[in-house]
């Protein structure tokens, strides 16, 4: 079921999140209003009996209030950080204190908005995409087996989607104290489209159909609700163990004060327009100066000549005199 993400009566987007295949949905997602910005965050649990779904409802509570008990002067990005961190200690000291839950874990991706930028967070296989006209111009990297055989060259990243394997993650909520939460402040425009979402979600197609979906010219919420849809369908037609899924979508409706960077291409065109400038310029002055000094030993050689016609004449006038 589609649900506003609401904040003062503003729809900023819209969650789905569905069973899928399995007994019990052990995704979690929700949003808060912070003096730091709006904050979304969607995780995956993992572990047996209710580990799972605890993990996640955990990590989504502790997230969500260590951001909003931050005032207007925290960092953002350290907030954030702090948060996860929170997250991750209190996931491990639930299953210290309740056996049953020994070994639950959680993934994480977090949003946080502000008019300024976007900052994205994760740990795990979630995803964080940002799209722009119909383009991928962001997206995190998986902490999977896989996928560190994909930064490896090894496989390709529809092979890491189709693998056997896939499952496997690296990093996670609730299984060390120490964890390494990625974070990254980005520049968005009006028009652009974040989508927070469970590997059940972004894997059950490849990922340029996956983008081709969620960039559809209609209203977001019917955009999540098609191609949730579309991946229960697919889970269907596949056999019934199909995992959950959970996403979020947000659509800006302004530009971030944060402006793109230039990338290392558009760095170096530039480099080589200005050197192209600089030596057409170089060859026009050397032109020019070699035209001027030519024209001055034109003008010489014409006075030269004319001076000596001057002197010719004035003999024959002699001449003709005599």
């Amino acid at each position: 079921m589609v649900t506003p993400i609401e904040i003062k009566g503003k729809t900023l987007g819209f969650i789905d999140s569905r069973i899928g295949g399995r007994k019990e949905n052990q995704d979690s997602a929700g949003l808060k209003e912070t003096k730091l910005g709006y904050l979304v965050v969607v995780c995956d649990g993992m572990g047996g009996m209710q580990g799972g779904s605890v993990a996640s409802q955990l990590a989504v509570q502790t997230i969500l209030e260590t951001v909003a008990s931050a005032d207007k002067q925290s960092n953002p990005s350290m907030t954030l950080i702090k948060a996860i961190r929170n997250a991750n200690m209190a996931i491990i000291e639930e299953g210290q204190n309740n056996p049953n839950l020994q070994g639950m874990g959680t993934t994480v991706t977090a949003l946080l908005l502000t008019p300024y930028s976007a900052l994205t967070a994760y740990v795990g296989d979630s995803r964080i995409y940002q799209l722009r006209k119909g383009k991928k111009v962001f997206r995190t990297f998986d902490h999977s087996m896989v996928f560190e055989m994909v930064r490896k060259k090894v496989i390709s990243e529809e092979q890491a989607r189709l693998s056997a394997q896939s499952n496997v993650i690296l990093k996670a909520l609730g299984i060390t104290p120490d964890i390494e939460v990625e974070i990254e402040e980005r520049p968005y425009l009006k028009g652009d489209r974040f989508i927070l979402c469970t590997d059940g979600f972004w894997g059950a197609m490849p990922e340029d159909e996956f983008v081709r979906h969620l960039s559809e010219n209609n209203p977001i919420n019917k955009i999540l609700d098609s191609t949730a849809n579309v991946v229960e369908s697919i889970g269907r037609n596949s056999g019934n163990e199909y995992d959950n899924l959970t996403a979020a979508i947000l659509e800006m409706n302004s530009n971030s004060i944060l402006k793109e960077k230039m990338n290392k291409k558009a760095k170096l065109i530039i480099v080589i327009l200005a050197v192209l400038l600089i030596v057409s310029i170089i060859l026009n002055v050397s032109m020019l100066i070699g035209k001027g000094s030519s024209n001055g030993e034109c003008n010489n050689v014409d006075s030269e000549l004319m001076n000596n016609q001057e002197s010719i004449q004035a003999k024959d006038s002699v001449v003709v005199i005599k």
